[in-house]
């Protein structure tokens, strides 16, 4: 007990034992991979952030040490991404200038806010919330987050002045006024920087496509004249470590930052948890969705003191991690570690990168976001998936990006409430041809005239008992004599108190009909709620049955004898016996019972 606490609190001693000197040189080959990797994105990724580009490198060097340190997934690599950049600047960029110091500091708050968000549902274990999530609205927010960073880096390509701040489609009418003015000096530098990644990506994806691509964008910019054609550059980065900072723990900012605080923790959380268990999928781990919850959250609060704003599990980095042969979290800090070192030789090379390849490089990787094989997916299946992707898409385009999420979420939870208000009830019928006259669903087969057996498919619950009891009133005006019913239980895997309730209202009302309700195969767990709450007295505890044969059996002998007499039909085994007993068979009566 006291080795599984300790294992919680530090989970990096349940994986240290797997590291050997065959593991660490596997890490160490995918951690430098990595780190060649990230350098361009992580300035990519600021850029979209509205930081400057150090940030995006700070922030994937401290983060994944301490998410490897505290996550649960052995091939999960976290750092920046680009739908938390977009959110992130959507959701500061109204209070401060992009890139400003006052820019910073907010977004350093909003990442310790949304740290403790994400640990603090990490230790209440609410690990399970991403499942309410649904793929549909991640596919349509990544979908819509993909055009607004593409859209944000049109003027960086085409070198024309656009206001920061405009709406999606302000930005778009401006481009279209502007296109004649734009700088074609700047637009090859992009161009080339996109016929490099593209290209390099179709003949061999292992390259380090982006990384060679701003190499020969620096130097097409370069020969181009930079300084007197208007191709600005990035600037030389600093060549240190992640300085120590702090968040502002001001209350009107916190509540300010708290809204999109919470999108960018939900939204970090399921990116970082689909990777891990898409992965693990593949290298048979089970994932900790609650450590992982924990894990993020340590990383986003630990790197807001060290110049970091928010990060997650990156798809890019975590695939290429576990593809170049990752065995343990060891590959995610040698990844930090090399990137550290890679700082210090090439932020003075920074000097003579252009905006415009990062711009190019920000549209490729925005590209990549669009996930079109779901998308058409989706498309195809139609009705509610189709409806949740097009307002979560729409949403993310046109209103406040966190408020994004939140519709899709909102409409998924609807959609799923509206399914399940909406439970399948059906009649069952014992198959005369079966020797164990097994229930069937076919409306042709005659029914008994005093006993109607149904079946429920889904939960009672609140928003479905209307349907239940509606179904019950149905019965009761169809027919004078079917009093008694049995319902099949075993579809039903939960019961609240609304539901509970119902069934003993029912229970009393079809009593007072001369008949009853009764249950078979009952759920442990409804069965203890229908207990606890004391609906089980209503209903009687006689009247429930574990065995099909031991409730018809208790059934049928209730029923109006004579009314069997003059049945035609021998739905029931029972029924032949009452024929015999008589000294006649069914076939030979020629009487009906009216319903």
């Amino acid at each position: 007990m006291e080795n599984k606490y300790i294992s919680k609190l530090l989970p990096f001693l349940s994986w240290f034992p797997l590291v050997n000197r065959s593991t660490l040189k596997s890490d160490l080959v995918a951690g430098i991979t990595n780190a060649f990797i990230v350098l361009p994105q992580g300035v990519a990724f600021a850029m979209i952030a509205g930081l400057p580009p150090e940030y995006g490198l700070y922030s994937a060097i401290i983060p994944p040490i301490i998410a490897a340190l505290f996550g649960s997934s052995l091939h999960l690599i976290s750092g920046p991404t680009t739908a938390i950049s977009i959110v992130l600047f959507s959701t500061i960029s109204p209070y401060a200038e992009p890139g400003s110091g006052e820019f910073i500091q907010l977004a350093l708050t909003l990442t310790f806010i949304t740290g403790l968000i994400q640990f603090t549902l990490g230790v209440l274990r609410f690990g399970t919330i991403v499942n309410f999530i649904s793929h549909t609205v991640v596919v349509g927010f990544t979908t819509g987050a993909a055009m607004l960073i593409a859209t944000s880096q049109i003027k960086h390509c085409l070198g024309v002045d656009i206001p920061a701040g405009e709406s999606f489609l302000h930005t778009w009418i401006d481009v279209f006024l502007k296109l004649p003015e734009t700088n074609f000096y700047v637009l090859s530098v992009a161009v080339v920087t996109l016929i490099i990644v593209v290209g390099m990506k179709i003949y061999n994806p292992k390259l380090p496509g982006m990384l060679v691509s701003m190499i020969v964008a620096g130097l097409v910019a370069y020969f181009l004249g930079a300084e007197e054609h208007a191709i600005r550059v990035v600037g030389s980065l600093p060549s240190h470590l992640p300085p120590f900072s702090m968040p502002d723990f001001d209350a009107k900012t916190i509540r300010v930052l708290a809204p999109g605080s919470l999108a960018v923790a939900m939204l970090g959380l399921i990116e970082a948890v689909s990777i891990a268990r898409s992965i693990a999928i593949k290298s048979k781990q089970r994932i900790d969705g609650n450590q992982e919850f924990a894990g993020q959250g340590i990383a986003n609060i630990f790197g807001s003191f060290f110049s970091c704003y928010a990060s997650s599990g990156s798809f890019t980095r975590s695939g290429i991690n576990y593809s170049a042969g990752a065995r343990t979290p060891m590959a995610a800090i040698f990844a930090a570690i090399s990137l550290a070192a890679i700082l210090f030789v090439v932020a003075p090379l920074a000097a003579y990168l252009p905006i415009p390849a990062m711009g190019g490089i920000v549209l490729v990787v925005a590209y990549n976001l669009v996930d079109f094989h779901h998308i058409k997916s989706i498309l195809r299946s139609g009705g509610h998936e189709t409806s949740v992707l097009v307002v979560t898409f729409l949403a993310t385009l046109f209103l406040e990006l966190e408020f994004a999420i939140y519709a899709g979420v909102i409409l998924s939870l609807i959609l799923y409430l509206h399914n399940t208000s909406k439970p399948r009830i059906v009649s069952r019928i014992p198959d005369v041809e079966s020797p164990n006259r097994s229930f069937i669903t076919n409306t042709d087969l005659p029914e008994c005239p005093q006993f109607k057996i149904i079946r429920i498919d889904n939960s009672i619950y609140f928003g479905s008992v209307n349907r239940v009891q509606q179904y019950f009133e149905h019965l009761r005006s169809k027919s004078r004599r079917q009093n008694y019913v049995l319902v099949v239980c075993s579809g039903i895997n939960f019961i609240d108190i609304a539901g509970a309730e119902m069934l003993a209202n029912e229970a009393k009302e079809w009593r007072e009909r001369g008949g009853g309700l009764y249950l078979y195969g009952v759920k442990h767990k409804v069965r203890a709620l229908l207990k606890k709450g004391g609906y089980l007295d209503v209903i009687g505890e006689e009247n429930i049955f574990s065995s099909k044969s031991a409730a018809i059996g208790a059934i049928y002998s209730k029923l109006d004898k004579d009314i069997c007499r003059a049945c035609p039909e021998t739905i029931f085994t029972e029924c032949k016996l009452v024929a015999k007993a008589d000294g006649v068979t069914k076939n030979e009566s020629k009487l009906s019972i009216p319903a």
